[in-house]
């Protein structure tokens, strides 16, 4: 019988009831409340089968199969599951295996040249980070405070002062527009650059770029693009050394990246009082950012020395350095006390070991502006006004 056979005789059942109840509530008085009583539980029965039909049992019958079939589709799934599972694991464990293998231990860096050759071991009264540290006074060439000032390092990218003068002194245009090529990509110590080959920019913001933010493929495109070409760049880079009194330099490229590229503290201190004579470079050197047209994208540059655009700092020429072997140098043209002063140091530990040094060197001279320390290996030494030129000459 099907579901709906099933309610149509409960239906016909609770009206028969009814119907017995009405009648004997007619004949008997007394049965209207049972009369009553089993109109209620009729009606409640009709309810019952309209809520839970009866299962035919065709259905009754199929249900095991039904759920027979659900339950073999879900372990189908599960199963399925476990193998994707197990597949991806498998494949994380290659993979895994495969980074562990290539993975080496990483290599200690390099010690800068001041730290082999113990420039570090040497003391001064002033504490400083740096190995080498020169400062005299830009007009008279006055030693005001030297530390092992004529050892011959590496001086990375002070290198690029040089450059921009090489480049001014042959009176290029500066609006020129210069490519930027695979030439010019760093393949000695792979550094990065925002600059990609086929970047077209002015003479001018290659300049600016390589001496305000040292940017190293502005500094090569510079070279690269001189008359005659590279090696004509870097013979006229030491040419110009030997012109100034550079005697203890050597140039082999314009960025400052080979460790090739060679000077001392004194010959530095020359190469910044020649070049703060240079406007453009003054300018360049110190901007605080550029932002230039790529041809992709503009991109802003910032300058890498964090004293510039200091309210309490007057810079009129800057530049700083680094690789491995240099160690983190800086060069600059400042005003302390009144007095126009260049400081070089070289072979700092960081690149806020630098920045410190010049604050207790400039701390120093407003204390004792007329007093000049010599420190190196021998000893310490006090230079007074009167004797600091002839030591600069001698010692």
């Amino acid at each position: 019988m099907s579901c709906l056979g099933s309610v149509g005789f409960a239906r016909w059942g609770v009206s028969l009831v009814l119907a017995w109840a009405w009648v004997a509530a007619l004949l008997l008085p007394g049965a209207d409340v049972q009369a009553r009583e089993a109109s209620k539980q009729g009606k409640q029965g009709v309810a019952a089968a309209k809520a839970k039909p009866v299962a035919s049992p065709r259905a009754t019958a199929k249900s095991p199969a039904r759920a027979s079939a659900t339950r073999s589709k879900a372990v189908a799934r599960v199963g399925a599951k476990r193998a994707r599972d197990g597949a991806t694991a498998v494949r994380g464990g290659r993979r895994a295996a495969a980074a562990v293998a290539r993975v080496r231990p990483a290599e200690p860096p390099k010690p800068s040249l001041g730290h082999a050759i113990g420039l570090h071991a040497v003391d001064d009264p002033l504490s400083l980070k740096s190995a080498v540290a020169l400062v005299v006074d830009q007009r008279s060439g006055e030693v005001l405070f030297e530390k092992n000032a004529q050892a011959v390092l590496p001086i990375a990218s002070i290198s690029k002062l040089m450059t921009a003068m090489v480049v001014l002194d042959a009176q290029l245009p500066l609006s020129e527009m210069l490519d930027i090529s695979q030439a010019d990509v760093d393949t000695e110590r792979n550094t990065r650059s925002r600059l990609r080959p086929g970047t077209r920019l002015s003479r001018g913001e290659l300049m600016q770029l390589a001496l305000m933010s040292s940017e190293n493929r502005a500094a090569h495109a510079l070279g690269r693009h001189y008359p005659g070409g590279m090696s004509s760049f870097v013979e006229q880079m030491n040419r110009k050394a030997r012109e100034i009194g550079m005697s203890n330099s050597h140039f082999v490229e314009p960025t400052g990246l080979s460790s090739d590229n060679v000077s001392n503290a004194r010959d530095l201190a020359t190469l910044v009082r020649t070049a703060s004579n240079y406007p453009l470079i003054r300018e360049y050197s110190t901007a605080s950012e550029l932002t230039v047209d790529t041809g992709y994208r503009s991109v802003s540059y910032r300058n890498t020395n964090r004293l510039v655009g200091k309210p309490d700092w007057d810079i009129g020429l800057q530049k700083t350095g680094y690789i491995s072997e240099a160690g983190n140098c800086v060069v600059m043209q400042t005003r302390i006390e009144g007095r126009a002063v260049v400081m070089v140091l070289l072979d700092a530990q960081a690149r806020v070991a630098r920045i410190g040094d010049a604050q207790r060197i400039r701390n120093w001279l407003e204390r004792t502006p007329r007093t000049g320390i010599d420190a190196d290996a021998r000893g310490l030494r006090t230079i007074s006004d009167q004797r600091a030129v002839q030591v600069s000459r001698d010692s």
